[in-house]
């Protein structure tokens, strides 16, 4: 028997990797990467490299006598077959393969998951993302209105239980529901399953919800520009992982300000109004009543999926 050294380091990678995978979903982490409803899909990873590391594991050791390659020439081994079976010299070139693709093994066991903060969120623009949105959403107003005027709006009185909704699935009848509440309710309940798509149709026409009371939790963010007893309450929003988390979030008035450190997280209750930054019209929150409160368990907004009947 023969004992084959680089075949062993491939399996232990493909273990590595299905341990890695189950243990982000053994502890919930996995959502600090990804949208909750991709986790099907990665705990079909983590399966598939278990069986791959299955089927490495026969390649470790080999019998001597079948070694030979029958179908190349022994004695030119290297030079005429372009396919290596994992016993071809250690070089350079494979040592730097190896690494890349060990490297998301040692900071996946090594660090700790980073929540993304206010500093992530300067650097994605802060509130200059947020004036783009709100150009987005002026625009989607145009083409909806377009479309719609010459519908007659369908108000269904018995609106279902939203909240008994999970995944953030929803038929076209429930979103539809949704966003009535949205316009009914004299208090905006920001919960975190309907938290963007209540932000994007507030955008649409912020003097519509002009005067009402909004409930909703966030980081604190803040930027030069902003007034002492402003800051933005902010979250973010991802649609597939990490990579393309979007900052969301109001600029909110109260006296404190100035003495809220960033990054802190608080539960707020106020006022929507309006207010003008840099040109451009923001929803702004008179914050009545607020406290600190920890970091949620589940930080991340994701977005609420329209199912097709």
């Amino acid at each position: 028997m023969r004992f084959h050294f680089q075949q062993a380091v491939r399996a232990f990678i493909l273990l590595a990797f299905s341990v890695m995978l189950f243990k982000l979903h053994f502890t919930g982490e996995m959502t600090k990467f990804i949208n909750p409803k991709y986790e099907g899909l990665s705990q079909s990873a983590s399966i598939l490299f278990l069986i791959l590391f299955i089927i490495q594991t026969t390649r470790i050791w080999t019998v001597k006598e079948k070694e030979q390659h029958h179908h190349c020439d022994h004695d030119a081994h290297d030079h005429n077959c372009s396919h290596d079976h994992g016993d071809s010299p250690f070089n350079t070139k494979k040592l730097i393969a190896y690494l890349v693709i060990v490297f998301p093994l040692i900071t996946g066991f090594l660090l700790p998951p980073k929540v993304l903060d206010a500093s992530i969120a300067d650097k994605k623009g802060g509130l200059a993302v947020l004036s783009n949105q709100k150009s987005e959403n002026k625009q989607e107003e145009k083409a909806v209105a377009n479309n719609n005027q010459h519908e007659e709006p369908v108000i269904n009185e018995d609106l279902v239980d939203l909240s008994r909704i999970e995944d953030n699935v929803y038929t076209n009848e429930e979103y539809e529901q949704l966003i009535q509440q949205l316009e009914q309710s004299s208090t905006i309940e920001m919960n975190d399953n309907v938290f963007s798509t209540y932000y994007e149709e507030m955008h649409i026409d912020l003097d519509k919800f002009k005067g009402r009371e909004i409930n909703l939790k966030g980081f604190v963010y803040k930027e030069d520009g902003l007034e002492q007893n402003q800051l933005v309450l902010a979250r973010f929003l991802i649609t597939h992982c990490v990579a393309d988390a979007g900052i969301i979030g109001f600029i909110s008035e109260l006296p404190e300000a100035s003495s809220i450190e960033v990054n802190t997280w608080i539960e707020a209750k106020g006022v929507l109004d309006t207010t003008n930054y840099n040109g451009t019209k923001f929803p702004i929150i008179k914050i009545t009543n607020w406290k600190k409160i920890k970091e949620p368990k589940e930080p991340y907004l994701y977005p609420i999926s329209v199912k097709v009947l």
